[in-house]
């Protein structure tokens, strides 16, 4: 209560919290308390608590209390979009599908596209940044996931869409219609997705060649984007990087860039935010939310995404047995080995621990048992004594037997047709009489 400001109240009532995953501590405090600024009436900090202003009276904070709880835990907006790609299209909004689907590993791939080199001789410090800027919000995550980073840089890569000149303001214009056909020349160079187990995050800078500086991207409305930067649902993002022009015409070729990693790196974990869903709500005026410094996300943010991915892999395994359940009926002369019932159980005990962890508040657990669950059936599914009996089906047989065994029928069949005609002949014949 002596503190001078929210954020050293916060950091000071974080050694009182309860720290297991999925647990908020609300705090309330006078209502003439100056640790709230003026004009806010809750503040959310970093970790799992929140400083509430006492309101005139119990109905007004019980509604404050109900807008903190909307914000930082789940609800069941927060479950249709876990489940987006479950939910019938009119009841989503279109960002709702915009996070990356729950996966057991992520890849993360840098990419620096030069199409000039002759002009621009462009210097990152990638490994630096990511250091610097990427780990530390990786290292956060890493409860969530396992991350690889690599980065590469391609010369000669063009956009494949040729930017508008604008002679007002003397620069070149992408605008945002021309915006999804850029994403398909680009990723053919890339090669990052074809032997990835796991989904790839891109990320790319894109320094314009000489002719097409400098290069801006509009929006919807024709107003130039702050960052200079779009992003790709479950795909990527996109920054267009600009070379300030020589003071001298005779400058000599090529021009030495060297890379703002700092305002890069500011872009692209906005951008990874908003890849695993992350985005910051509309909030009501009186809300202060507190910056989730070099970690890139707040604790309570943290517990969000493992609600999110614990839901969604429930249900993916749910999916998986039902599929794998009605393909076993399909078949009815498919053998099931012991070791494939085995992760079949598994599976269906370990999602039945993580409902009931999920419901009893362990979220780590239930996390954990979701993330064994989904491993488990993807085993069972895809076990290779299944997967030769699903592309056999019995027209398939005939298909594959008929030619073996026809040849070897003809005569056989010949031979009891003229059977059945002598014995038919010899039936005929009147029998002869001494």
């Amino acid at each position: 209560l002596t503190a001078l400001c929210s954020p050293e109240a916060d950091a000071a009532l974080h050694p009182l919290q309860d720290a297991s995953m999925g647990s908020l501590t609300v705090y309330v405090v006078p209502e003439t308390s100056p640790l709230l600024p003026q004009g806010t009436s809750v503040y959310v900090g970093r970790h799992r608590g929140a400083l509430v202003r006492a309101g005139g009276s119990l109905a007004a904070l019980h509604t404050r209390l109900r807008q903190v709880t909307q914000v930082m835990s789940f609800t069941a907006a927060s479950i249709a979009a876990a489940l987006s790609d479950r939910v019938p299209d009119g009841r989503l909004s279109p960002d709702a599908r915009r996070a990356l689907k729950s996966s057991l590993g992520y890849e993360i791939t840098f990419s620096l596209l030069n199409p000039d080199p002759k002009s621009h001789a462009v210097d990152w410090d990638i490994e630096g940044a990511v250091n610097r800027y990427v780990k530390p919000v990786l290292d956060k995550l890493s409860l969530v996931a396992n991350f690889s980073v690599d980065s590469q840089i391609l010369y000669y890569a063009i956009l494949g869409v040729t930017p508008r000149y604008d002679k007002e303001s003397s620069s070149f214009i992408l605008s945002a219609h021309s915006l999804p056909h850029v994403i398909n020349p680009v990723e053919a160079r890339l090669g990052s997705s074809a032997a990835s187990l796991y989904p790839v995050l891109n990320f790319l800078l894109y320094v314009p060649e000489r002719s097409h500086t400098p290069l801006y991207i509009q929006d919807k409305d024709g107003a130039p984007v702050s960052t200079n930067a779009f992003h790709s649902p479950r795909w990527g993002g996109i920054m267009v990087y600009n070379v300030e022009a020589p003071a001298s015409p005779q400058a000599s070729l090529p021009l030495h860039v060297d890379v703002d990693m700092a305002r890069v790196m500011e872009v692209f974990l906005a951008q990874l935010r908003l890849l695993f869903g992350l985005s910051r709500e509309e909030l009501p005026p009186d809300f202060l939310l507190e910056s989730p410094g070099n970690e890139g996300l707040a604790d309570w943010e943290l517990d969000h995404l493992l609600w999110a991915h614990t839901v969604e892999n429930i249900a993916t395994v749910s999916t998986t047995l039902t599929s794998l359940a009605q393909l076993l009926d399909k078949i009815g002369n498919i053998v099931i080995k012991d070791d494939v019932a085995s992760e079949v159980y598994r599976a269906v005990a370990s999602v039945q621990s993580a409902v009931a962890k999920l419901a009893m508040g362990h979220l780590h657990s239930a996390f954990q048992a979701s993330k064994e669950a989904v491993t488990s059936s993807e085993r069972a599914f895809f076990d290779p004594s299944l997967l030769h009996l699903l592309y056999f089906p019995d027209d398939q047989k005939f298909a594959i037997y008929i030619p073996l065994f026809l040849p070897m029928a003809v005569p056989i069949l010949l031979s009891l047709v003229k059977i059945v005609r002598e014995t038919r002949q010899r039936k005929k014949e009147p029998t002869k009489m001494d």
